[in-house]
């Protein structure tokens, strides 16, 4: 989730956090001038989309003279600490953005006020992010964008190793298979990226297997399962097999970076991604992305998406509710959707999207809707994330084999889901 969607914040943090939302005061960041004249305060991490967050702001700001939208951007690692700061002291945003991981910390301790009477229609959405953003019965967040994950490859490195692109309806033998022959230990050239990333990776493999990372209902672990262990094997194969660089080059360098620079023919990534290829000099006209391998059960893709949420402290709340939900509109999600940096949640609003960097086959993006699976998360998402991070960097550096690290993992994980409930 770089829409990113990934969640990195420890489980130390994630209890601070509970613990400050649960002293929150009670005033909201927005001000209101004595000609009446409000000002709104809104809280974003990315600064790729504040192009568009400003032109939404204006476009609120048309609609409603009186209201001065302020955007507040915050880089992703300090996002959450900063929130946890701001709720605490009564200071945070009126309005902000909101991520899976993170969304039922923050709705089951009051800081978020519920949208369901603000004129939403969840049908206007993918059903994976109405539920994501769904507590209690209620809808706290209202879908702002979606990221589903691919498989990026670098066409002159196939071109050169004389092996097919891949298609629609490539295997995880296909994957191995093509990873292989694009392998060259003689030029440092791997065939593909096996990162230890769960959205991007194994998330999607265990999916792929028939397994899952927890429950439904975010209270038991899925890491006791065969289906579990196929879904990591896969990726602990490629580098054991020499088809991926190992666990402590990826340290020294940022698995990304081999595909960047040219020494990794495949990378899996989210949609965010596309943007970031097509700004990129060094690799725009030598790379194309295609559907995930299937695995036993398919394709599945993990679905994630940022939510736009209203602070139930602030002192405009309503309008802050108003302005969550507008920046969440098919207004919205066409402005978004023509910055090309995101996919926008409003159903029928994703072709502008493709059509922003036809250099690339994006439908695969939108296709993968078809099977995608919720991104995993519980009540305290990062207390299970922290020991899934430390035993999977055992398991990914040959230290612990697959079945003994998701015995392990998957012990610990239901200990700490189980304390979540108590």
């Amino acid at each position: 989730m770089r829409h990113a969607p990934k969640s990195r914040i420890t489980a130390s943090l994630a209890v601070s956090a509970a613990a400050a939302i649960a002293l929150a005061g009670c005033s909201g960041a927005g001000g209101a001038g004595a000609d009446g004249d409000v000002t709104l305060t809104y809280a974003i991490w990315d600064q790729n989309q504040q192009p568009a967050m400003e032109q939404i702001a204006d476009a609120f700001t048309e609609e409603h003279p009186n209201v001065d939208v302020e955007i507040q951007l915050t880089p992703y690692k300090e996002y959450f600490t900063k929130l946890q700061t701001a709720v605490s002291g009564g200071a945070a945003a009126d309005v902000f953005w909101m991520n899976g991981p993170n969304f039922q910390l923050y709705a089951g301790n009051g800081v978020l006020a519920p949208l369901d009477d603000d004129g939403i229609d969840p049908a206007d959405y993918p059903e994976g992010l109405i539920d994501l953003y769904t507590y209690d019965g209620d809808l706290y967040g209202a879908p702002k964008d979606f990221d589903t994950v691919a498989l990026w490859y670098n066409t002159k490195l196939f071109d050169a190793a004389g092996v097919e692109y891949p298609i629609a309806d490539w295997t995880w033998d296909d994957l191995k298979a093509a990873a292989a022959k694009l392998s060259d230990p003689a030029t440092g050239v791997y065939g593909i990226t096996a990162s230890q990333y769960g959205q991007e990776n194994y998330y999607n493999s265990i999916a792929q297997a028939g397994g899952e990372v927890i429950s439904a209902d975010g209270t038991t672990t899925g890491y006791d399962t065969p289906e579990a262990l196929a879904g990591i094997e896969l990726w602990t194969d490629l580098i054991a097999d020499g088809s991926s660089p190992n666990a402590q080059q990826m340290t020294d360098t940022n698995p990304e970076d081999f595909f960047l620079s040219g020494k990794s023919a495949m990378f899996q990534n989210g949609s965010w991604a596309a943007i970031a290829y097509a700004d990129n000099p060094d690799i725009a006209d030598s790379v194309n992305v295609a559907p995930l391998p299937a695995g036993p059960e398919g394709n599945q893709s993990v679905i994630h998406g940022v939510a736009n949420v209203a602070n139930a402290k602030s002192a405009h709340v309503d309008l802050a509710k108003e302005f969550a939900e507008f920046a969440s509109s098919k207004q919205a999600a066409d402005i978004q959707a023509d910055s090309g940096t995101v996919i926008p949640a409003f159903n029928g609003t994703q072709q502008a999207w493709v059509d922003a960097l036809p250099q690339f086959d994006l439908q695969v993006y939108i296709d993968a809707l078809d099977t995608a699976v919720p991104y995993p998360v519980s009540k305290n998402t990062s207390a299970w994330t922290s020991i899934e991070s430390e035993v999977l960097s055992q398991v990914w550096a040959g230290n612990l084999t697959p079945k003994d690290g998701l015995a392990q993992l998957a012990e610990q994980m239901q200990a700490a889901l189980d304390a979540e409930s108590e």
